[in-house]
């Protein structure tokens, strides 16, 4: 092979040994795509109407091959790997939004509560389709993110397709720095008090955050029960949701995880202790409630330990695990599919409530009067 087709092929190469590739009679064709890939690549350095940088065009090539497995697998930049670990420890600058791949189109899975995005009016399900005019389409994941990230209070177009709108709608957004405080927490009523808690990320400490919050509300009032709010709220840390299911179960299977190394098929089970002592426990959920959200309130409706009350969850029941590169990247890859005590797979479908109650409020600002979810819930409680 040609010297200046090297670099496709150690690409190619590399993946497929990487992913323990095994040699078998399907290799005179894994090669024939090796070479139909570097003849493809060569071509478009000699022939394109534009010279090219060749860095983004391997950069894509990558994007594509993780895209074509499912919308959650991603490489990300050096650059954008840095920022992803930012993210996780609850402090990021940029809109406030956490986006998926569908079809080739930019797709949010949910606007975080108090962030620019949500006090603009983005919804979960909304398809991003141009960004300050630019065309989405076409772009990868992580070219998309690089797009929405800007300074601070620097002003972002997005034009968004709505299911149900026959027109795109526009919404110019203030970039901000995205200070996620996972924890929100409020006593609701007089007589009747009822802890209300709203989870609005899965961090690194968001457990720590919950409990700390649960503890002081147990020392200081003689409470009816909990609310846990988990409307909007796009996952993070699978083990975050495993232990603050833990916390508000007594025994039983929390989640399962199926992967193709036996390594990422595991089962784990909560431990002896009820941290609020069996008082009654709602959740309410909503279309923007994803990943980890899904494993607490599917995990709680199979024990019947919580009454699930609101909408459908997302629908996101796969596990990724953020493999660093040694150009200082990151490769974002499902590795696995996690399962509710039930059995039950959460991808595509989601978790359904007990209880469906329409959503109308969209900024939860913890008003019975204005939250019917909420507000269905504090009388659930008060019957």
């Amino acid at each position: 092979m040609k010297k200046k087709n090297a670099v496709a092929t150690i690409l190619f190469l590399s993946f497929f040994i990487s992913s323990n590739y095994v040699y078998s009679k399907n290799s005179d064709e894994l090669y024939e795509k090796i070479d139909l890939f570097s003849e493809v690549l060569e071509t478009i350095k000699q022939e394109y109407v534009n010279e090219v940088d060749q860095g983004k065009v391997m950069d894509s090539a990558i994007n594509g091959l993780l895209q074509s497995l499912d919308p959650y697998s991603s490489y990300m930049s050096p650059k954008s790997f840095d920022g992803m670990q930012t993210d996780t420890k609850g402090e990021f600058g940029g809109l406030g939004i956490e986006i998926g791949m569908e079809s080739g189109v930019v797709k949010v899975i949910t606007p975080i509560n108090d962030t620019p995005a949500a006090n603009a009016g983005i919804k979960s399900g909304d398809y991003i389709v141009r960004i300050n005019g630019q065309q989405v389409q076409g772009k990868t994941l992580t070219e998309a993110v690089d797009l929405m990230r800007g300074p601070v209070g620097s002003e972002i177009k997005l034009t968004i397709r709505r299911r149900n709108e026959k027109k795109a709608l526009e919404f110019k957004i203030k970039r901000a720095v995205i200070e996620v405080k996972s924890v929100e927490a409020k006593i609701i009523g007089e007589e009747n008090k009822i802890g209300y808690l709203r989870l609005k990320s899965f961090n690194e400490n968001s457990d720590k955050q919950l409990f700390k919050k649960i503890n002081n509300f147990e020392k200081k009032n003689r409470l009816t029960g909990y609310i846990l709010d988990l409307r909007n709220n796009p996952g993070g840390l699978l083990t975050q949701a495993i232990s603050i299911t833990d916390f508000f179960l007594d025994d039983g299977e929390i989640v399962s995880t199926k992967g193709r190394k036996i390594s990422e098929s595991r089962r784990f089970f909560s431990r002896k202790g009820d941290g609020i002592n069996k008082k009654p426990l709602i959740v309410i959920t909503n279309n923007g409630s994803a990943s980890a959200s899904e494993i607490v309130s599917g995990a709680l409706k199979d024990h019947k330990r919580a009454i699930i009350l609101g909408e459908r969850t997302y629908g996101k029941g796969s596990v990724q695990s953020i493999i660093p590169l040694k150009n200082g990247g990151g490769l974002r890859l499902t590795i696995s599919k996690y399962y509710l005590p039930s059995g039950k797979s959460i991808s595509e479908i989601g978790v359904l409530p007990d209880i469906f109650v329409e959503e109308t409020e969209k900024n939860f600002k913890i008003d019975t009067e204005t939250d019917n979810q909420l507000k269905y819930a504090v009388d659930l409680l008060n019957s």
